[in-house]
């Protein structure tokens, strides 16, 4: 029989994404209402447990936020526990130190049985490092780069693209109308998921995603050759992290307090001028950044982010822990957060939809 689990704590970190407050929605109200046990909200990630930042949730406290984006709970991406910056040195260098034994006591003093960790690769990292100091632990995947192991699918996912292909099709009127080359740059840092999806659904002409690195040479050599067909117009979906080959990512910023310290960013900026200078047409860059993030849910992912909250408060009614929900061959199932942590999934190069773009004339960026 599993031990008796009497309160629970849950936490959303990482990036925000539309769905949170789904699965914070439903993990509440069923714990309450299924197994009777008291719901604790942990605010603005594992930040939350370090500086001990909580509060109770009942019925009335997550009730109408289905529809709302972003998370009710707060978030951050620069708390990791395990490296935590705690201040500056004499030389003004930031100190880090692993603070778990603090986290640990934050949640001894809660009367917390177990935590559900709703978040991406990063999240279930931190999970994985509580798991081994002895803290139970169910993941739920969100993030809207589609990254996550061991799923198909993360909520988020389906309503970014939504928002993504929203923006290029505005965007191509407006390249059709001036005769440019418009480049829009989504988020997606290692994995190209949403440029992809975005890019296909938007009808781009080139898409750029970080497993293919890129031929300037060919991307110009596209753009050229709509020109001579009439088409006096290009489109490109570029994701981030796309990088040429054999050089770099465009790195935007370095943020030193963050587990994850480097942030990408530019790359449709360079390219745009490559471009021009090259082939001498005219040519615009849009970054998409957090637009894509933000906005209320849509239809589909409220189910998914709805369906894997429920099943994270089954895994806890079995006395399953440490296990991350995840949706395979359309199914909901779940796989051990250890196997998820430290890792991300990425498009194949012989993935269907890069088979299915090419097939369409889409240019992948990667041959002259």
């Amino acid at each position: 029989m599993a031990p008796k689990v009497s309160r629970i704590g849950i936490l959303t970190g990482g990036g925000d994404c539309p769905g949170l407050n789904a699965v914070i929605r439903v993990v509440t109200k069923a714990a309450i209402t299924r197994l009777g046990i008291e719901v604790v909200g942990i605010e603005d990630g594992f930040l939350g447990l370090i500086r001990n930042r909580m509060r109770p949730l009942g019925m009335d406290d997550v009730s109408n936020i289905l529809t709302v984006g972003g998370t009710i709970l707060g978030t951050t991406n620069k708390a990791d526990p395990a490296r935590f910056a705690v201040g500056k040195d004499a030389e003004g260098r930031l100190v880090f130190e692993d603070v778990t034994p603090r986290v640990l006591e934050h949640i001894a003093d809660r009367r917390l049985d177990g935590i559900v960790c709703i978040g991406g690769d990063g999240t279930m990292s931190g999970a994985a490092g509580l798991i081994q100091r002895g803290v139970p632990c169910v993941g739920v995947p969100k993030t809207i780069d589609n990254d996550l192991m061991a799923t198909e699918l993360t909520f988020g996912f389906t309503t970014a693209v939504q928002t993504a292909t929203e923006c290029i099709d505005r965007i191509h009127s407006t390249a059709s109308s001036h005769h440019r080359v418009m480049l829009v740059e989504l988020m997606g840092r290692n994995a190209g998921w949403l440029t992809l999806h975005a890019g296909l659904a938007g009808g781009a002409d080139v898409i750029l995603i970080p497993e293919l690195p890129y031929d300037l040479e060919a991307i110009c050599q596209a753009c050229a050759e709509r020109t001579r067909r009439s088409k006096r117009f290009t489109l490109i979906a570029v994701a981030e992290g796309a990088a040429p080959k054999g050089g770099k990512q465009v790195v935007n910023k370095v943020v030193h307090d963050s587990p994850d310290p480097v942030r990408l960013g530019g790359v449709s900026v360079l390219l745009s001028e490559q471009i021009a200078e090259k082939t001498d047409l005219e040519t615009r860059a849009t970054i998409l950044g957090h637009v894509v993030r933000g906005g209320t849910p849509s239809a589909f992912d409220r189910v998914l982010a709805t369906r894997f909250g429920f099943r994270a408060i089954e895994l806890i009614a079995e006395g399953q822990w440490n296990r991350m929900v995840a949706l395979q061959n359309g199914r909901i199932t779940d796989a051990p957060i250890e196997s998820v942590a430290h890792q991300q999934r990425t498009v194949s190069p012989d993935d269907d939809l890069i088979a299915m773009a090419r097939a369409v004339g889409t240019c992948m960026g990667d041959a002259v």
